[in-house]
């Protein structure tokens, strides 16, 4: 193992990620995210307790700021990179495809991403790529005792998001399909399911003993974006890691599934053509399946390292590898000032990621202005309520800097953060139903609505100013809590049961 070459690597990706790390803003999963570190639970709705737990650890280390926020998420992105070679390590591959391992790493979408972003996709990436070299060194060397490796990673893994179990049904299908099935046969697997039950065990019993809200979460957002994840599907597969090492990727899969001297290792490409499968059938994103490719792009490795003897091939690989740094830099990380993705057309288009950091303070400021021109005492006895976590989350943040009061929402685990006293009988609302809120006070009154110069999905959400709830606030809670996901732009929330996802 080259490890000061890939090691170099590894730390080069953390300091590009906190080199850039405080450009634009906070995300608003990472809005949701601060809040529900201030009201720590053994789980949330949509999302298992980790990443909150260690938000928490992060701003008390480092302060509440956003760099502190996005230390940890680019640590883990340097361990993402040193898994790719370890793989290509576990393959056959070299000294020199191990680097280009590496490299290869550092240029893709989905370390950039998950290394950028405070978010329960940090974890995930890293419990599935581990899990997969797990596995693979196993199929190796025969070293059942790896089983005790995997069940503590499957445990941690779990308790940052359930998306896991899709993983390991898909790898433990290959495996069946494709061998090597003894490593089933031996009584460290069952030792090892155990053992991963025991370390997730708390998350999971707060999923029962609430309702197992996270299938209702679910099927809410595979019914929003039902559409959207069918006809996106296959550019997804694409852009994901990268349009420009797609073909690496590609080529490591059919490696997998042709090489004589890969058989042992043929169950990751069966893996990845089933969980391909299962997504299409039940609308699931295409996003789900990046780490596999990662997986993948590791094999890719090795096979490209094999072809590139000639200094002209290993030039195309170096250019390739170079362009996808690039692209993916661009639209994923927050390279460019916002007002240049917001003004170039195909940029406004792709690169959603980053309007999703922006414009959070501004719409605090526009909300303080609406509580600002209430009467004094009326003040007092106000409170803010954002239709969706990211708008409450943004008020949480920056309100206390305006003198607004706290806010609340009914979306998601935000509705058990809070609940307001029965002194507050005014309620400034964010982008919610009009008629709906009609009918639970007195009167609502429309005070404009947020206005932002970039394409923002909450420009043009409208302000309401709502007086004297018909009924107490426990009560009232009950008809405000919902599950699900908002559409961008729309302001449509969409729960398990409506009629049509996003549009």
């Amino acid at each position: 193992m080259p490890w000061r070459p890939v090691s170099l690597i590894a730390a080069s990706m953390t300091v590009c990620l906190l080199a850039l790390a405080t450009r634009h803003g906070y995300h608003v999963d990472e809005l949701y995210t601060r809040a529900a570190s201030h009201h720590l639970a053994w789980g949330y709705i949509d999302q298992p307790p980790l990443v909150a737990l260690v938000a928490r650890v992060e701003t008390a280390v480092f302060g509440d700021t956003l760099f502190g926020f996005r230390v940890v998420p680019a640590l883990l992105a340097s361990l993402a990179v040193l898994l790719a070679p370890l793989i290509a390590r576990e393959l056959g591959g070299g000294s020199r495809a191990q680097i280009l391992a590496a490299l290869m790493a550092f240029a893709s979408g989905l370390v950039m991403y998950t290394g950028h972003i405070m978010g329960t996709n940090n974890w995930d990436e890293l419990s599935w790529l581990t899990v997969s070299w797990l596995l693979i060194r196993m199929a190796r060397t025969r070293d059942t005792r790896l089983w005790w490796a995997v069940g503590v990673v499957v445990g941690v893994g779990l308790t940052a998001k359930y998306l896991l179990v899709l993983l390991l049904l898909c790898l433990g299908a290959g495996l069946l399909l494709s061998g090597p099935r003894q490593v089933f046969r031996t009584w460290r697997f069952p030792a090892a399911v155990g053992v991963a039950v025991v370390v997730s065990s708390p998350v999971l019993l707060w999923q029962i003993t609430h309702g197992m809200p996270q299938l209702e979460m679910s099927a809410a957002l595979s019914k929003a974006l039902e559409g959207l994840a069918r006809s996106t599907f296959l550019p997804m597969q694409l852009l994901l890691i990268g349009l420009f090492l797609s073909p690496v990727w590609i080529a490591g899969l059919v490696a997998l599934l042709r090489r004589p001297e890969w058989r042992a290792y043929r169950f990751v490409g069966w893996a990845y053509l089933l969980m391909v499968v299962v997504l299409l059938a039940i609308g699931g994103q295409g996003a789900y399946t990046t780490s596999l490719q990662y997986v993948l792009l590791a094999a890719g490795a090795v096979v490209v390292d094999r072809w590139a003897r000639s200094t002209v091939r290993l030039g195309v690989i170096g250019g390739l590898t170079g362009l996808n740094a690039a692209s993916c830099a661009v639209l994923l990380l927050p390279t460019l000032p916002i007002h240049v993705y917001a003004t170039n057309p195909v940029l406004s288009e792709m690169a959603i990621v980053q309007f999703d950091q922006a414009g959070w303070p501004e719409l605090t400021r526009q909300v303080s202005a609406v509580h600002r021109s209430l009467p004094p005492d009326e003040q007092a006895r106000t409170v803010v309520y954002g239709n969706h976590y990211g708008q409450a989350g943004a008020i949480d943040r920056w309100g206390p800097e305006y003198g607004l009061p706290k806010a609340y929402s009914g979306h998601n685990s935000y509705a058990d953060f809070g609940v307001p006293g029965e002194d507050k009988t005014t309620v400034i609302t964010i982008g919610v139903d009009p008629e709906h809120f009609g009918r639970l006070f007195t009167s609502c009154e429309k005070r404009g609505a947020y206005e932002s110069d970039l394409p923002v999905s909450d420009d043009g959400q409208e302000f309401m100013v709502c007086r004297g709830p018909l009924k107490p606030w426990p009560q009232l809670w009950e008809e405000l809590r919902w599950i699900g996901f908002q559409c961008p732009y729309t302001a449509e929330a969409i729960t398990a049961n409506s009629a049509k996802g996003c549009e």
